[in-house]
């Protein structure tokens, strides 16, 4: 059985790489989404729906922990912008990372509604079946198996002991 696990258990390897490298890079941006770490600034204009709430506007802007700051007339001030509240256009400044990095976060974050919900979907898949078969790389009295034993049951406890704190 390990004969036949190997070959299936490397090109499978090889084949992911590439995702893999990417949920890697976007993994370890989304530990700093709430900072300004390789963020550049962009002028951002935006038609929403005149006459919002506080909250609405927050919303709809997507802006965490939204503060309105003065209202002049129809102009809402806020951090970074303005909203008209006649015609509804948002003007504000904004932190985006490069289109390049930005699109590695889109396949990270992909929802069940979006068109490539299956990339993820499959990747685990396959990542899972790596997971798996590993087990079968090698004979099970080999000192290699009892070893990865031993590893995979340091690797179980330290998964355990994260998802409690």
């Amino acid at each position: 059985m390990s004969f036949n696990i190997r070959p299936l258990h490397r090109d499978i390897g090889f084949f992911v790489i590439g995702i893999t490298i990417i949920y890697c890079i976007s993994g370890i941006l989304l530990v700093f989404r709430d900072s300004d770490f390789l963020k550049h600034e962009v002028n951002t204009e935006r038609q929403i729906r005149p006459n919002l709430s506080e909250s609405d506007l927050g919303m709809n802007l997507h802006q965490m922990n939204f503060k309105i700051y003065k209202t002049e007339g129809d102009l809402v001030y806020f951090a970074n912008g303005t909203y008209n509240k006649a015609t509804g256009i948002a003007k504000y400044k904004e932190k985006v990372l490069p289109e390049y990095l930005g699109s590695t976060i889109k396949i990270h974050k992909v929802s069940s509604r979006s068109a490539m919900m299956w990339i993820p979907v499959v990747f685990g898949m396959l990542l899972l079946f790596l997971a798996i078969s590993s087990f079968w790389m090698f004979k099970l009295k080999s000192k290699a198996f009892k070893r990865g034993m031993y590893i995979t049951a340091v690797g179980v406890i330290t998964a355990v002991i994260l998802l409690a704190l």
